[in-house]
């Protein structure tokens, strides 16, 4: 099924949910078509059946068949089962199994903010100390989208990027994203991921994901946001834990960094 998505313009699965999300989007898409042939097939058949050279009188009385009636109960429970069977259990998986850390810093998940802005992607990891520097609302801005207290000792070594410098995340270790923006609604969506989710201000919503391909990705904004909308994407790299772990050290250091990733 994978393929022939592909075949049909989706960018290769690179996250371990991605082949459930394709099973699903091929099944319904499979439904889709038994049900336009079927419903197409029975068009053209009542189109020769009842035309008016062979029913030149009207029949007031119809044909009576429970044939539908069979047939609408079948489509109904055909959804029924792509419903329970597999669209429940891929949003429960998406919403309640929230990955849980065991206390080992090289394997429990990792978590980030992101914050959307006309016209920009943001991210804020917490630094070497685990701790993300204390954050006010009221002190947001383009250069600190977040609020950040840079009085906070916490904030030292947190690692923020901002529009233009790309983040990155470790293959084949869990993710949590905790999605905000800091003003219109704005929708976060990584397509090879098959993640996406509404950035919606005031609100902070986590999303997870483990990506299991190391590449260049492109983060993109689902959500009609303003005359800058279709300009507004980010860049995030999967690369080896090793790179990931050299990476964050040196953007710890140099307290975060001030630039951007669009």
């Amino acid at each position: 099924m994978t393929e022939i998505l592909q075949k049909l313009g989706m960018p290769a699965p690179a996250s371990s949910h991605a082949q459930g999300i394709d099973d699903f989007i091929g099944y319904i898409h499979l439904l889709m078509l038994a049900l336009f042939i079927g419903w197409m097939g029975y068009y053209v058949l009542a189109l020769f059946r009842f035309r008016k050279g062979a029913n030149p009188k009207a029949d007031y009385t119809g044909v009576k068949s429970s044939m539908s009636t069979y047939l609408e109960i079948g489509v109904a429970l055909i959804e029924a089962v792509l419903l329970v069977g597999f669209a429940i259990p891929l949003w429960a998986h998406a919403v309640d199994e929230m990955p849980v850390g065991k206390g080992d810093p090289k394997t429990d998940p990792i978590e980030l903010q992101i914050m959307g802005m006309q016209f920009k992607w943001n991210a804020h990891f917490a630094g070497p100390d685990g701790k993300m520097g204390r954050q006010i609302q009221t002190e947001a801005s383009q250069g600190n989208p977040f609020g950040i207290d840079a009085k906070d000792p916490a904030a030292k070594d947190d690692v923020v990027c901002v529009a233009g410098e790309p983040f990155k995340l470790p293959v084949n270790r869990e993710a949590i994203c905790r999605i905000s923006s800091m003003d219109v609604i704005h929708s976060f969506k990584v397509a090879a991921l098959r993640v996406g989710q509404d950035a919606i201000p005031g609100m902070s919503i986590p999303v997870h994901f483990k990506p299991t391909k190391i590449g260049k990705f492109v983060v993109t904004c689902a959500q009609l946001c303003g005359s800058g909308h279709s300009v507004m994407r980010g860049d995030f790299e999967v690369v080896s834990q090793e790179d990931f772990d050299k990476w964050f050290a040196e953007k710890s250091k140099a307290g975060g960094g001030g630039n951007s990733f669009e």
